[in-house]
């Protein structure tokens, strides 16, 4: 008597197999753009607490206007503008409203002291 496996058994699985694979591929590839999209959250995050704490620090030194004029290197611990995930650059953009831009980094509105992703895919954050 012969032991081992028949093609069709051997066929079978390897069916199973990709059925396995074709419905796990989609979730990883998913990971990575949830990921990225994650990081500059938390990127963005850490900016806008760096505009805030300069606000703070204006406004307890009693400064006329308290809100920043421009988001600078001075704010952060490295003295570097952190780099927004998506581009990436760190550049920034000075104006009021929200972005209409796609050239990435960041965007700063003077007037009221919110920051944006400037592109206009990922302004909502």
């Amino acid at each position: 008597m012969r032991k081992g496996f028949t093609l069709i058994e051997l066929v079978m699985v390897i069916v199973i197999l990709g059925i396995l694979a074709a419905t796990a591929l989609p979730r990883f590839v998913d990971l990575s753009s949830r990921a990225r999209e994650n990081a500059a959250k938390g990127v963005l995050g850490s900016v806008r607490a760096a505009v805030a704490i300069t606000y703070a620090s204006n406004a307890a030194y009693g400064a006329a206007n308290p809100t920043p004029a421009t988001i600078e290197a001075g704010m952060f611990q490295d003295n570097q503008v952190p780099e927004e995930p998506y581009t990436p650059s760190n550049a920034v953009e000075i104006g009021t409203g929200t972005p209409t831009g796609t050239t990435g980094g960041w965007y700063y509105d003077s007037g009221n002291g919110r920051v944006y992703i400037n592109h206009t895919a990922y302004s909502t954050y």
